[in-house]
């Protein structure tokens, strides 16, 4: 136990960090150093602009090249992830992108037609983008160019003017599709997104020129430290969203719920200037779309990049994805008042991520959180089945001693709400249904709940001690195997009335035979009788009684143990025992909340490590 329990109290050492912290590149404003000076005030008009959009370039090319980019091939290998795609599309692209308070530059509609105009001529006159049926409404624009100008980072709107410029000619576009289906039906219809957004607020202020748009660049460097003031938040960078945020709370960067995310509309950018041109968010029904919406309301996606998603469950309980920053550790202690962290997130998993374990402890250290690491295995039913009474009794533990506790998994959808519905279910004497609908109506997940049932079966069997007598707690699948055409073959044990009666096996088959049986948790003994003859399986496990008897052996369920053992009988057919989820009797009831705490105790209170 002691290697896969780590406990991290203030005064204690860090877990040693197998992974550094990823930086984040931050947006420019920087003049490219081998750029020629800049045009003076005398230059023409035309030139001048000309010049300022050639060193825009330049200095975009730049970063790119700085970021590690190949500004001719949109980046480097292997650095697209699996949900960006790129498309070629001829200009005009008939997109109108839209730059949200959360920074991104997304499609916001697509050009369908000419309004009013002859039926006939509205399919020669969609845009591009709508005809090459794969760019949709929601989609995030990463990088966009053509030509020698090669793929640019887009940042802001000001990035994308200055990439789409050109009135002709084909244009590449790479382009990162939602993790959910986007919600149109929720995007701001109003035009005036300058009021919208700044009612009743003062504008932002900041001497630091990296919040800027690309759009803005200053006329001369100066000898001074010049000072801005912006009103319309769409001159600002994506540094300066990322500032604006943090100062209004995350923009509801905590909700589980993508609805929740989306925010409004600070500026619209179109390559297309033409007043007739009819906008639409695709070519399906708005009302088929939104039903699609709904259906799809019960998938999940994980997205790490929104970072750090939570909720509260009591007042002592928050459920919730990974700690990613430091900066999460301090939020979670200074805002949510967060004591102690609960946390099944093996290292690896860290790693894999890119989180700096070392950061983390030592920010829960320097904040006082007591950090319990406790790893389980990521879609694992078997290692969550073994190593949930141990979760709840540190849970418990940590409840007792009026921590406020954060628990948490990668995800927050699966391991960390599978032991706080198992703590409702074991210790508060919740139902598991009603347990089960509470967390999952508070918090967008979706626990093993069989692995949850496994292990309210094994806590009872803790208390019964082997004992049969009770309702049937698992279905068990008996196969024969070695059986032929047309023979009658039987299944008998020391759960058919001690040997007495006999169940019938169905033919399944060439040579398999099955017989499903309801069963209790424990032990049993049993053979087939196959034409007459008693016999036992030499496929399955075996054992031999004290008067020589080889018989068949089975263990249904386990026993829970505070430090998780492989089983001593092993089913080689993994799908041979199925859980039975039902309502408990009062027995059951009480044997459970025994076994929860009984498990508890077992737990070192100061150490939080099983006692010796």
């Amino acid at each position: 136990m002691a290697s896969h329990l780590h406990l991290l109290t203030p005064p204690a050492l860090a877990i040693t960090a197998t992974a550094a912290a990823r930086g984040l590149g931050g947006g420019g404003g920087s003049a490219d150093p081998r750029a020629p000076p800049r045009a003076r005030a005398h230059s023409s008009p035309s030139s001048s602009v000309s010049c300022r959009r050639e060193r825009r370039w330049r200095r975009l090319r730049v970063a790119a090249a700085e970021e590690g980019a190949d500004p001719g091939a949109g980046g480097p290998a292997g650095a697209m992830r699996l949900n960006e795609y790129m498309v070629a599309v001829d200009r005009p692209l008939g997109v109108r992108f839209a730059l949200g308070v959360d920074g991104r530059v997304f499609v916001h509609s697509l050009r369908k037609g000419v309004s009013g105009g002859p039926p006939h001529f509205l399919s020669l006159l969609l845009g591009n983008a709508e005809k090459s049926r794969i760019i949709m409404v929601g989609d995030t624009l990463k990088k966009a160019g053509a030509g020698e100008q090669g793929l640019v980072t887009i940042k802001d709107l000001g990035d994308t003017e200055i990439a789409l410029r050109d009135k002709s000619g084909p244009c590449s576009l790479v382009l990162e599709r939602p993790f959910a289906p986007f919600p149109i039906h929720q995007l701001h219809q109003n035009e005036d997104y300058h009021i919208l957004f700044n009612r009743g607020r003062v504008a932002v202020a900041s001497w630091n020129s990296a919040l800027l748009s690309t759009e803005l660049n200053e006329s001369s460097k100066g000898d001074g430290k010049p000072g801005f003031a912006i009103f319309s938040p769409r001159l600002l960078s994506s540094q300066g969203w990322s500032f604006l945020s943090s100062e209004k709370g995350g923009l509801n960067q905590r909700s589980t719920n993508l609805s929740n995310r989306i925010s409004e509309i600070v500026g619209l950018y179109s390559d297309e200037d033409d007043a007739n041109a009819e906008w639409a968010h695709g070519s399906f029904p708005l009302e088929e779309y939104i039903k699609a919406l709904d259906r799809a309301k019960s998938e999940l996606y994980y997205n790490h990049s929104l970072g750090m998603q939570f909720s509260k469950i009591t007042e002592q309980i928050f459920v919730g994805s990974c700690i990613q920053t430091d900066r999460d550790v301090k939020m979670l202690s200074e805002t949510v008042g967060i004591t102690a962290v609960l946390n099944f997130q093996s290292e690896s998993e860290r790693v894999n991520w890119g989180i700096n374990s070392e950061a983390i402890n030592n920010s829960c250290r320097e904040n006082n959180i007591l950090m319990v690491n406790y790893p389980i295995r990521e879609v694992d039913s078997m290692d969550l089945r073994k190593k949930l009474p141990f979760c709840v009794g540190l849970l418990l533990r940590l409840i007792r001693k009026n921590y406020r506790i954060y628990v948490t998994c990668t995800t927050g959808y699966d391991r960390s709400p599978a032991c706080v519905i198992s703590y409702l279910h074991w210790v508060q004497d919740t139902p598991l249904h009603i347990a089960h609908k509470f967390i999952t109506g508070l918090h967008s997940c979706r626990p093993d709940r069989a692995a949850i049932v496994w292990a309210t079966w094994d806590l009872i069997a803790l208390v019964e001690n082997g004992r049969h007598d009770g309702s049937p707690t698992h279905s068990v699948c008996f196969v024969w195997n070695s059986g032929r055409e047309g023979e009658d073959v039987e299944l008998v044990g020391d759960f058919t009335s001690n040997w007495k009666d006999k169940i019938k096996c169905n033919h399944k088959g060439g040579s398999r035979y099955e017989a499903e049986v309801r069963l209790r948790h424990g032990k049993y003994y049993y053979k087939f009788i196959v034409g007459g003859q008693w016999r036992h399986s030499t496929a399955l496990p075996t054992e031999t009684d004290e008067h020589g008897n080889v018989n068949n052996v089975i263990r249904v369920g386990d026993i829970a143990r505070i430090r998780p053992a492989p089983s001593q009988l092993h089913i080689r057919d993994p799908t041979i025992v199925k859980v039975i989820e039902r309502a408990l009797t009062e027995d059951e009831r009480f044997s459970l909340a025994f076994a929860a705490r009984r498990m508890a105790f077992a737990i070192c209170p100061i150490r939080l490590s099983p006692k010796q």
